[in-house]
């Protein structure tokens, strides 16, 4: 029933229906949003399968030390002196 369902003529009427529903200045538009939907999929497909792997080790956030923090060490803290 469905043998050749998709012949070369099924595609030429598609393509007038969609030039005709979207109209020719569209098309390029939508045509680079799908390209980088595509993109973004494959590189989160991509992230998704080295992290189920294994093979690279999570990277751990390393602490951001500033010009104060590394010019003193900090004292221990002293509890405020009472005033008397």
């Amino acid at each position: 029933m469905l043998r050749n369902g998709l012949e070369p003529w099924h595609l030429l009427v598609l393509a007038i229906v969609v030039i005709v529903l979207f109209g020719s200045k569209k098309l390029p538009d939508s045509a680079r949003a799908l390209g980088k939907s595509m993109r973004i999929l494959k590189s989160e497909a991509k992230a998704m399968k080295d992290e189920g792997d294994g093979a690279t080790p999570p990277v751990e956030p390393t602490a951001v030390r500033t010009a104060a923090d590394t010019s003193q060490p900090r004292a221990a803290a002293e509890p405020p002196a009472a005033a008397g």
